[in-house]
């Protein structure tokens, strides 16, 4: 009597796998390999897993793509990203204390320290009647 493929000796040809990319496991656009590559090598953290990868980049371009949507743009600009980060209660704790580069937005000045519009308009006033 033979034993069936007892596991030793030659083996049947593994069925071809197509590879799957982290993106599209995921069903996002966005390339999740090259922006885990980026933060691998800004060395932010020892360790970065692909889960809180992907939570990060959807939590934070989905309010960033509203906040496009709302403007009536199509490409989502760093200008869309650093409000959406400062409206949500959890990414706010987490990133709202940092400047992204090139958002084009004022800095929180109070409003004691902004000229007054009223008073330009009063001094226009007696500068025509002099």
């Amino acid at each position: 009597m033979a034993i069936a493929d007892s596991g030793r000796g030659k083996s049947k040809p593994a069925a071809s796998t197509k590879s799957v990319s982290r993106s599209s496991m995921a069903g996002l656009q966005i390339p999740v390999s090259r922006i885990t590559r980026y933060l691998r090598g800004g060395n932010y953290a020892q360790y970065i897993s692909t889960g809180a990868l992907v939570y990060l980049v959807t939590e934070t371009l989905e309010p960033a793509g509203n906040t496009t949507r709302d403007n009536k743009k199509n490409r989502i600009m760093p200008r869309h990203i650093q409000p959406a980060m400062c409206n949500d209660e959890e990414l706010s704790q987490l990133l709202c204390a940092f400047t992204i580069a090139d958002d084009g937005l004022m800095p929180d000045i109070h409003t004691v320290l902004l000229p007054k519009k009223a008073d330009k308009a009063k001094d226009d006033i007696h500068r025509q009647a002099s």
